[in-house]
């Protein structure tokens, strides 16, 4: 395990956090690695939770993108109450996703974070064209990195809202009416990250769409 100590966080919606901590000098990982990260409190030790990288390989300063789970006193909702100073410990990366070629990200809310540092460096390197994102949330405030994602050329943006309806966006869930709609070829690699029932919702509809299950990614 690592020591590291918080540099800063600062929000990215009302209920996720960006988070930037030092880069301890023997960590190394790739692009969509993830890591297991636990407070550095007394009586919290052992309580490792796995995150992805949101920055890239490059970059001097390890990033995490985190949802904070108010409701429940864990792991998240003390991650939130960090301050810059603090520390915490985190476990050698492992590999969570990789970049197969071109494709279909379906993500849902916080789902979307081992996607980001892979979108990041696409888009860095301009290969983004022919990509597409099919990005899940219950309303539009929920959308983490909305105008980061949005902006990124060649990526394609679909946003799908289960719980209010706004102009541009789908409403409902992710199932294979939608993603026959918004989808023109099918023969392609599918990207999947969300909530549990999502993840087989959506791996049920690609079957029902006659999407091998070879071509759909699932975390490591």
């Amino acid at each position: 395990m690592h020591k590291t100590t918080l540099i800063a966080s600062d929000p990215v919606t009302h209920h996720v956090k960006r988070f930037r901590f030092k880069r301890p000098a023997d960590f190394d990982y790739q692009v969509g690695d993830a890591t297991e990260l636990a407070l550095d409190m007394e009586g919290w030790r052992d309580e490792k939770r796995p995150f992805t990288m949101t920055s890239g390989p490059g970059d001097s300063a390890l990033e995490f993108t985190i949802k904070g789970y108010p409701a429940h006193d864990g792991v998240t909702t003390r991650l939130h109450g960090l301050k810059a100073g603090d520390t915490v410990l985190i476990d050698a990366p492992f590999k969570t996703f990789r970049d197969e070629g071109k494709g279909v990200f379906i993500a849902g809310g916080a789902g979307i974070t081992p996607f980001l540092a892979i979108l990041r460096d696409l888009d860095g390197k301009g290969r983004l064209t022919g990509y597409h994102l099919i990005f899940a949330n219950s309303r539009a405030r929920d959308i983490i990195c909305r105008e980061e994602l949005e902006a990124m050329s060649g990526l394609t943006v679909t946003h799908v809202l289960s719980q209010e309806h706004q102009p541009g966006m789908r409403h409902g869930h992710v199932d294979a009416e939608l993603i026959r709609s918004v989808v023109d070829d099918l023969d392609q690699r599918f990207y999947l990250c969300g909530p549990p029932p999502m993840m087989d919702a959506v791996q049920t509809a690609l079957s029902d769409l006659g999407v091998e299950a070879d071509a759909v990614d699932l975390s490591d």
